[in-house]
């Protein structure tokens, strides 16, 4: 049987909007004063009318909020968790390098509970710390409590604040202090951790962090075709299917490849979606019926420019060369006939034995014909390479094709690559960074020691029942 609740006021605790971990209390109701006051009392802080926040630097908001909604439903508050919160709450998680890894996860609670009162003891001015020090990688302090006159000697930073030792008067603990770390001894609290000053600016305000305009890019660069950016290469697909309705696609089962052919038959074109940069994406090929041996074969891979891409499935879209008839040998008008372009643009042509090559004048892309392939028609061998980059061994992207893939289509190839051009995104100067130093110090020895040796460690807080 559901009860009607005693109270008059209703509670939505959410994530906050710019704070990883903490918590926001949203109070509506009539009686919202009385839930008001009891969650101050539990060390959530105002931030505007009706709104609180917890936020802690253990970051285990989430734990305590859920503990807070529970007191509250046991008062006969309405409380409600929003969604993203419920989540956090559930999550199982822990500390990465712990130095205590003997602890159980609600030991480590109990200790970073004990550093979140410290830490609270301090802002409210329960505690005056009188001086800090650096020691080893982390900060050790001394102070006195107001109410009380307890000295403590604190050892740690954020989560893993503990006091370390106990005397009888400031001066005391003074004394000791500074003859264990005169050297780096400073007046005052340490500045203020990352993790504090979050905490602190998550207590103030709910504004999410202003966002810096992104830089913007740097305009396109008009290069060759051969430099262009690859692009999109689905979308390429896509926009040619879509303008042709003589072919059509289907995808395979796993999703990896789309495979378009034309309504004829003869020509196929196989894109595989995922394909690395440097290996194959594309395969066209050719048959002279559908249902003889392939004619010719023509690959490229993943980063092949958009712009080379466009003008093949441009070709493939308005011209026959496909029906080129099996049996007619690749000769030395095929081979002049499909490398003019690059000849009348001036690029370098060398013969090297088995192979003729034509190089850009800048020599960054090139085309290469290999005789010795061109006279094993059968064997769809890889006649012809196109290629871009620092070298043809060392390519950014290449296209090949067999003997007798048309010279029409390889003609239409060279005049891209010579009178062509694309869009290109510049690369960002390059910088030398110098090597970041650690931020998370590493684990310490977790024996007890005097909290003046030479290198403090953390007090063992937990049971010795949980070690291993």
């Amino acid at each position: 049987m559901v009860t009607t609740p005693s109270i008059d006021a209703h509670v939505r605790l959410d994530s906050h909007p710019a704070h990883s971990s903490a918590v926001t209390a949203a109070l509506t109701g009539t009686q919202a004063h009385v839930t008001h006051m009891a969650l101050e009392a539990d060390g959530w802080i105002a931030v505007a009318e009706n709104i609180l926040v917890l936020a802690r630097i253990d970051h285990e908001e989430p734990y305590w909020a859920e503990k807070a909604a529970q007191a509250l439903n046991a008062e006969g508050i309405t409380t409600e968790i929003a969604p993203s919160l419920r989540e956090a709450i559930d999550e199982e998680w822990t500390w990465a390098n712990y130095p205590m890894p003997w602890c159980t996860r609600s030991e480590i609670r109990e200790v970073s509970d004990q550093a979140q009162k410290i830490y609270d003891d301090i802002q409210y001015g329960h505690l005056l710390i009188h001086a800090h020090a650096q020691d080893g990688h982390t900060t050790v302090a001394v102070g006195t409590y107001l109410s009380g006159g307890k000295s403590v000697y604190l050892h740690g930073e954020n989560h893993l604040r503990q006091v370390a030792d106990t005397f009888d008067s400031p001066a005391q603990a003074l004394v000791a202090f500074e003859k264990a770390h005169g050297d780096t001894m400073r007046p005052g609290p340490a500045p203020m951790t990352d993790t504090e000053r979050a905490a602190a600016k998550a207590r103030t305000s709910l504004d999410t962090p202003a966002v810096e305009p992104e830089a913007p890019l740097p305009a396109l660069e008009t290069v060759p075709a051969y430099a262009a950016d690859a692009g999109n290469h689905d979308a390429l697909l896509d926009t040619f299917l879509d303008a042709h309705g003589d072919w059509q696609k289907w995808r395979t089962w796993s999703d990896e490849t789309t495979h378009a052919i034309h309504e004829d038959q003869t020509l196929r074109i196989e894109r595989v979606h995922d394909a690395p940069t440097h290996e194959t994406a594309w395969t066209i090929a050719a048959y002279e019926t559908p249902v003889s041996d392939r004619m010719w074969v023509l690959t490229a891979t993943g980063s092949t420019p958009a712009p080379v891409l466009q003008d093949l499935l441009h070709h493939l879209a308005y011209n026959d060369g496909w029906d080129t008839a099996l049996g007619s040998p690749v000769d030395e008008k095929t081979v002049t006939a499909a490398t003019q372009p690059l000849s009348d643009a001036g690029w370098k042509h060398t013969v090297d034995g088995r192979w003729i090559r034509w190089t850009s004048p800048a020599g960054d892309a090139g085309v290469q014909f290999d005789a010795f392939a061109a006279q094993h028609p059968i064997q769809n061998l890889d006649t012809w390479t196109v290629w871009a980059g620092p070298s043809l061994d060392h390519a950014t992207w290449n296209l090949t094709a067999s003997p007798y893939t048309p010279s029409s289509l390889l003609a239409d190839l060279s005049e891209t690559l010579t009178h062509g051009t694309g869009t290109r995104q510049p690369l960002p100067p390059t910088r030398k960074h110098k090597a970041a130093l650690g931020t998370t110090p590493p684990p310490t020895s977790a024996a007890t020691a005097s909290p003046f040796s030479a290198a403090t460690a953390p007090v063992d807080m937990c049971s010795t029942s949980s070690r291993q």
